[in-house]
């Protein structure tokens, strides 16, 4: 299930599902200890009326529509019941300077009588990703309001109507000794009071509206969050002595702040696309830990069919998700994102696989071994790609601070690695685990990214004044280059090979077509743009997936079975690679081609600017992760190479 819409300050973090339900709630790092990750730990929204409840994920009850329409990341959701006729308008957002959740609830009376309307809000934790149930939920009469807490983390949930706290709630189990949740306490629109439980606790509040026909009435909830009671509570008093359209008022202003780079930009798109752009720009600083990290994708719906969902920080990922926010003049989230990767770097001079929000390494399935030969469990172009963004971070700022806090601690090592990390045989980079995280190569798309990011680490070396790592590391990348000229051009199929690799002395290739390896040689230089290699290249990959095209997406390679849903296909389509190929028509003059790709993307985003990973072939519905921002950063990547340059390396 999709997020339609994600919120955060880079502490607070959380997703809406397709209900407007909280589904993924993380705290204090984004994308780290999700404490409400779905099934029955979905916080539940219900309205009771004319004897009848409702709750927003009844199936088929209400009608929803997602959109962030005040240029900040401030969520509006419209719920509509015509069979209760009822319409509720939410704005949502996390507030900008404090950690808490705030609805600001519309309750539409569409009928032209006045009725008594109880709205219900139901809250359900595992604080820290427990499963031990060992949380706690109190009722605080002195502050007239719920507490949840275990150990360090503590959640005050209260609200208000017309200055009036809620009139009844509820406190109990759920999903253990035979307890569904307090929400079913409100099946008769009564509530117990119960005023405390541990274990598996839950919450439910009730609001009692008095609303006249065709008139509608406000309610303000939250969820204060704090790593202690004491500032859970004092965010909370925050809220209550300044109000919620205060709180709204100044989050809006924040992110109208902040947006300004990218309004500047957005101003000189077509205007068609304005919308998802600044969307997309949201998207991404939503994903941005204040600590640095950039989270792949906070979409914890994945654990329902997989072990493990994307709430890591690939340095790859980052260091692509952030390269348009340094086009467009950022300077805070690269600089984190850098510091970030500085604190992570092995003392050998790489970057692991991914890490957590806090710095420690994420889960792996990537060996030491490898057909009897040991080598660090890393994918090489992520120690490459930092590199190389951090060097379009250096050129943009010329920032002589950039060079004294990183080039000793970060580039140098980073670059000595690379350097060092080559295959005596080939002259190419030694092998390491793919873009894909899947096959254990020395790939095309790895061999471009390390040679564009030793001619920068030479680059910057200049600018730090230690000639000799410059004049070392530009050999190393000269000699590269020729390297690949010599054994990653494919003749036979007129295309890259997706890479090789060396066993007993014997050059093992691999002739996927892989649009990585097109997408590498093109972006970083290491086969120039008008190269017959490059051109002849790109009109395979055409070919090869052109009959199952359809339309417009591409696939990663030849026969992905990554949640693939069609077995006779090559695979489903992926947003990166799609817009990797429009980027490279626009280098190229071919502008309608770009042109249908980006309308295609816009198309298939969601109401809010959602981009998923992958799209089905056949129904062009939304596959995996969504959003994901990758995804949301090659789509900003793309329109601005529809008005600025893009730095390459030929």
């Amino acid at each position: 299930m999709a997020r339609p819409l994600v919120l955060s300050n880079g502490e607070l973090h959380v997703g809406l599902n397709n209900y407007g339900l909280v589904h993924d709630f993380y705290y204090p790092y984004v994308g780290m200890e999700n404490h409400s990750f779905g099934g029955s730990t979905r916080h539940r929204v219900g309205v009771y009326v004319d004897n009848q409840l409702s709750w927003l994920d009844d199936e088929g009850a209400w009608k929803f529509t997602f959109r962030y329409p005040h240029k900040a990341l401030i969520g509006h959701t419209m719920a509509r019941n015509e069979s209760l006729g009822i319409l509720l308008e939410i704005d949502d957002f996390v507030d900008a300077q404090l950690n808490a959740f705030i609805r600001n609830i519309h309750v539409i009376n569409l009928r032209d009588t006045s009725r008594t309307v109880r709205l219900f809000t139901h809250q359900a934790f595992a604080i820290g990703d427990s499963r031990s149930n060992t949380d706690t939920a109190q009722y605080l009469p002195d502050s007239d309001s719920i507490l949840h807490y275990r150990g360090r983390r503590a959640f005050i949930v209260s609200g208000v109507h017309n200055n009036q706290p809620f009139d009844q709630h509820s406190i109990g189990l759920f999903g253990i000794e035979g307890h569904e949740g307090t929400y079913r306490d409100a099946d008769d629109g009564e509530l117990s009071n119960g005023s405390v439980e541990h274990g598996r606790v839950d919450s439910t509040l009730r609001f009692s509206l008095e609303i006249d026909g065709h008139s509608s009435q406000r309610v303000h909830y939250w969820i204060a969050a704090g790593i202690s009671t004491r500032e859970a509570l004092y965010t909370d008093k925050q809220i209550r002595s300044q109000g919620v359209g205060t709180r709204l008022h100044q989050t809006a202003e924040w992110w109208k702040q902040w947006l300004q780079p990218a309004l500047t930009i957005a101003d000189k798109l077509d205007a068609a696309y304005r919308d998802t752009f600044l969307h997309s720009t949201m998207i991404i600083k939503a994903h941005t830990d204040k600590r640095g990290a950039v989270i792949a994708s906070t979409d914890s719906s994945m654990l329902k069919y997989s072990r493990d969902a994307y709430g890591y920080c690939w340095p790859r990922d980052g260091a692509y998700v952030l390269w348009p926010l340094i086009r467009m003049g950022y300077t805070e989230e690269p600089h984190r994102f850098f510091e970030f990767c500085r604190r992570g770097l092995h003392p050998s001079g790489y970057l692991m696989q991914k890490y957590m929000a806090d710095g420690g390494l994420g889960a792996s399935w990537h060996s030491y071994v490898h057909d009897g030969v040991t080598a660090p469990p890393i994918q090489q172009d992520e120690t490459a790609l930092v590199l190389f963004v951090f060097s379009q971070f250096y050129e943009t700022h010329h920032d002589p601070t950039l060079l004294r806090d990183f080039y000793g601690s970060m580039v140098k090592p980073m670059a000595t690695f690379l350097n060092e990390h080559i295959e005596e045989t080939t002259g190419l980079p030694k092998p390491s685990y793919d873009l894909w995280e899947e096959v254990f190569l020395t790939t095309t798309y790895t061999t471009s990214v390390v040679y564009a990011a030793l001619l920068a680490a030479a680059d910057l070396a200049d600018a730090a004044g230690d000639s000799d790592s410059s004049v070392r590391w530009r050999a190393t990348a000269d000699d590269m280059f020729t390297a690949a000229h010599k054994h990653l051009y494919n003749e036979a199929r007129r295309s890259f090979y997706k890479g090789i690799i060396v066993k007993d002395g014997q050059i093992i290739k691999n002739d996927t077509i892989d649009s990585s390896s097109i997408f590498g040689a093109f972006m970083f230089g290491l086969f120039p743009t008008g190269s017959n290699e490059l051109t002849s290249a790109v009109e395979t990959f055409e070919t090869v997936f052109a009959n199952e095209n359809g339309k417009i997406g591409y696939p990663r390679y030849e026969n992905d079975n990554y949640h693939r849903v069609d077995e006779s296909s090559n695979g489903n389509w992926w947003f990166i690679t799609t817009l990797w190929y429009a980027q490279y028509y626009l280098e190229t003059s071919q502008t309608e081609r770009a042109a249908e790709i980006l309308q295609w993307t816009r198309q298939l985003a969601t109401a809010a600017g959602g981009l998923s990973e992958q799209v089905n072939i056949h129904d062009n519905s939304l596959i995996s992760p969504n959003p994901l921002v990758w995804s949301q950063a090659e789509y900003i990547s793309t329109l601005l190479d529809t008005i600025t340059e893009k730095t390459h390396y030929e």
